[in-house]
C-alpha cells in the first residue's frame, strides 16, 4: 500500500462556522510500526470538533489536521508490532483527529472491538465520551459506589456518558438539562434525578437532593458563572472536573469555598494524552463496560446520523440549542454495511 492512493474526507478551510468544513481529496494514510488502519463505517461528532473547527482547539503537533476524534469501522491493515488486531477486525476506536474520513490510522493500544450487539452508527459515539470520562471521573475523581454526581448537559455526549457510568459504578447521577425531553432522555440513561436549569437554581435544588451535603464530584462543561455555583454544589472534600469552558475561560473565584470546603479542581483535555494513556483507559473500557455493553447495563445513546459529505449540516445540528444524544457521520462504506 502506498500512500499515494486517495480518500475522501472533511477539512477545515479556515476557522469559522459550519460552511467551513469542506470534502476534500488526500492521500490515504499508511500505518506506522505498532498502528493499524481503519476503514471508516462511521465517525462520531463532538464538542472538540467545533472548538477545532473555530479555531480554539488545535491539534497536537503530530496529529491530523483533520477533524473527529472516533470511528467504528473495520481493520484494513496492520503495522508491524501489531498483534491484537488482524484486517477484517471489526472494531472502535479513539483517533488523534483525522477521522472525518473514508480511512484513518491510530495506534492499536486506542483500539476496541466493536460491540456486537450495537450498530456501526452507535458503536461511533463510544470512544471519544469513554475515554474521557473514564481518565476523569473514574481515575482522576475516584468514582464509586455511593457518591453523588452533580452532571451539567446531562443530555449531551459527555453528560449520558457519566451517568451511565456512575450508574454502573453504583454512584447517584443529578443531571442538568434545559428542556423536559432532555431530562426525559437523562432519566433513560440512569439520571436518579434531573434539574431543569432554567426553572431551577441548580445549587439549591442539588443541596436538597443530597440532604444538605452537596455533590461529591461535578462534571462541568460550562465555566464562566457556574464556577463560583459549582464549588457551593459541592460536597466537603468534593471533586470539580472542568471538561470544557463554553461560557467562557474567564471567571472570579472564590478561594475561601476551595479551601473551606477543602475541595478539589481539575482540569483535563483528552486529546494531548500520551498513546500509553489512552491505551490504559482502552483497557479499563474493556474490562469494564464492555461487559456491560454486552449484558444491556449500558445503553446505546440517542444518535442522529449524516453523511460524511453533509459534516457541516451534522454541526449545524449539534449547535442547535434542541440538540442532545450524539451525532454521528456515516461513510459510503458504513452505509453498505
Amino acid at each position: 500500500m502506498t500512500n499515494h492512493i486517495a480518500m475522501r474526507a472533511i477539512a477545515i478551510h479556515e476557522p469559522g462556522g459550519p460552511d467551513v468544513l469542506r470534502p476534500v481529496e488526500v492521500a490515504r494514510p499508511v500505518p506506522a510500526a505498532g498502528e493499524v488502519l481503519i476503514r471508516i463505517a462511521a465517525a462520531g461528532v463532538n464538542g472538540p470538533d467545533i472548538s477545532q473547527r473555530e479555531g480554539r482547539y488545535a491539534p497536537p503537533p503530530d496529529a491530523s489536521p483533520l477533524p473527529g476524534l472516533e470511528v467504528s469501522g473495520v481493520i484494513e491493515a496492520a503495522g508491524n508490532d501489531v498483534t491484537a488486531f488482524a484486517p477484517g477486525d471489526a472494531v472502535v476506536a479513539l483517533t488523534n483527529g483525522g477521522a472525518y474520513a473514508e480511512y484513518v490510522t491510530v495506534p492499536a493500544g486506542q483500539v476496541l472491538p466493536k460491540p456486537e450487539n450495537w450498530s456501526w452508527i452507535e458503536a461511533a459515539a463510544i470512544p471519544e465520551t469513554f475515554f474521557t470520562i473514564q481518565q476523569t471521573l473514574v481515575e482522576r475523581a475516584g468514582l464509586a459506589e455511593g457518591k453523588t454526581v452533580l452532571v451539567h448537559g446531562g443530555a449531551g455526549g459527555i453528560g449520558a456518558t457519566a451517568i451511565q457510568m456512575t450508574r454502573l459504578f453504583g454512584g447517584t447521577a443529578i443531571a442538568t438539562v434545559s428542556t423536559a425531553a432532555k431530562a426525559d432522555y437523562a432519566r433513560r440513561m440512569g439520571a436518579g434525578a434531573t434539574i431543569n436549569y432554567r426553572d431551577e437554581d441548580f445549587v439549591e435544588r442539588t443541596r436538597e437532593l443530597t440532604g444538605g451535603r452537596g455533590a461529591d464530584i461535578v462534571i462541568d462543561i460550562v465555566g464562566g458563572s457556574y464556577t463560583n455555583r459549582n464549588l457551593k454544589a459541592a460536597a466537603r472534600e468534593g471533586h470539580i472536573l472542568q471538561l470544557a469552558i463554553r461560557e467562557g475561560a474567564t471567571s472570579e473565584v472564590n478561594m475561601g469555598l476551595i479551601l473551606m470546603k477543602a475541595l478539589t479542581v481539575s482540569g483535563s483535555t483528552l486529546r494531548p494524552k500520551s498513546s500509553a494513556d489512552k491505551a490504559r483507559y482502552a483497557a479499563a473500557l474493556e474490562k469494564t463496560v464492555w461487559p456491560a455493553i454486552a449484558d444491556g447495563r449500558i445503553y446505546p445513546p440517542r444518535t442522529r446520523s449524516f453523511p460524511l459529505e453533509s459534516a457541516a449540516d451534522a454541526h449545524r445540528a449539534m449547535e442547535a440549542p434542541d440538540h442532545y444524544g450524539k451525532i454521528v457521520l456515516v461513510t459510503e462504506f458504513g452505509a453498505a454495511l
